[in-house]
């Protein structure tokens, strides 16, 4: 793995990881046989249902043990495997680059060395993976290819990053549902500190485009823990005001506004039969990752 960016991946690492393949649990659709559950039907693999037997059908086929029970012809049919399209998505705004003094980086690094990693395993099972990076408008699209060589596109565009602007996920959601084409995993890493009802809509409708959706969250620990006690200077990322506070009088209604949108958030994921998990910026990125992987089978 020399050829690859020694910033975001962890050689070490991901040969620990790979013994947790990141599987589809919904069906995909995909081009060459694999190891996930396709929406077409052939003769491989698994049954699936019945159908009515018509004149020309192969009599291989058939079902003798229905035929016993209804004296009526009915043919067998299975589902085939085939490889997964994995979509990453990243969410590259102004507040992505928050990190406090407990963090070992910013949640941006975090989550690119994240998205690198899932990219990794996901051509080493020998799927397909693209990348998207975004703020409140799509920075980069990396259609999804499945040769190992697609890592080195997939890190490049995640070491060229532009100046970053405010969060817009919903209509960027939106945007993205109806531009990625057949099904497979949607995996979105981003802080999601945008409008809970936007950014659900924008979940909707990959779900209506018959995408699985996972959501990982990723947060630094001062956002959860709110750990600061002197008067203190909150200074806007993303296009918002600086504030200056002091946290001792607002550390109660922060933490409850933040796990009131917490469980909106995780509720609305719930609703929607959609994947999610949190991330710590200061927790090891190995065990989340396998973490999740193995909840997953």
């Amino acid at each position: 793995m020399a050829e690859y960016s020694p910033r975001l991946l962890d050689a070490e690492m991901l040969a620990r990881l790979r013994r947790f393949p990141l599987r589809a649990r919904r069906v995909v659709e995909g081009c060459v046989s694999g190891r996930h559950r396709s929406p077409f039907h052939g003769f491989s693999v698994e049954f699936a249902e019945h159908r009515d037997y018509s004149p020309g059908d192969d009599l291989r086929y058939l079902d003798w043990k229905a035929y016993g029970r209804s004296d009526k012809y009915f043919l067998k049919r299975f589902e085939e495997e085939t490889n997964l399209v994995c979509h990453l998505l990243l969410d590259v705004s102004g507040s992505m680059d928050y990190r406090s003094e407990s963090a070992p980086m910013s949640k941006l690094d975090y989550a690119r060395r994240a998205a690198a990693s899932l990219a990794y395993l996901v051509l080493h099972r020998q799927d397909g993976v693209g990348m998207v990076t975004f703020d409140d408008e799509i920075r980069a699209l990396v259609r999804p290819a499945g040769n190992p060589s697609h890592l080195n596109d997939i890190l490049e565009v995640m070491n060229d990053l532009p100046q970053r602007r405010k969060t817009s996920l919903g209509p960027i959601f939106h945007d993205l549902a109806e531009r990625l084409g057949r099904r497979g995993i949607v995996i979105i890493l981003s802080d999601f500190f945008d409008d809970v009802d936007s950014i659900v809509a924008g979940l909707k409708h990959f779900r209506h485009r018959r995408q699985e959706v996972v959501l990982l969250q990723v947060l630094d620990p001062a956002e959860i823990d709110f750990p600061f006690d002197d008067p203190t200077l909150f200074r806007g990322l993303e296009e918002a005001e600086d504030i200056s506070a002091d946290p001792a009088s607002i550390r109660a209604a922060y933490r409850a506004e933040l796990n009131r949108y917490l469980r909106r958030l995780q509720a609305a994921c719930r609703a929607a039969e959609i994947d999610y998990a949190r991330l710590r910026t200061d927790r090891s990125l190995e065990a989340a990752l396998a973490g999740y992987l193995a909840s997953r089978v």
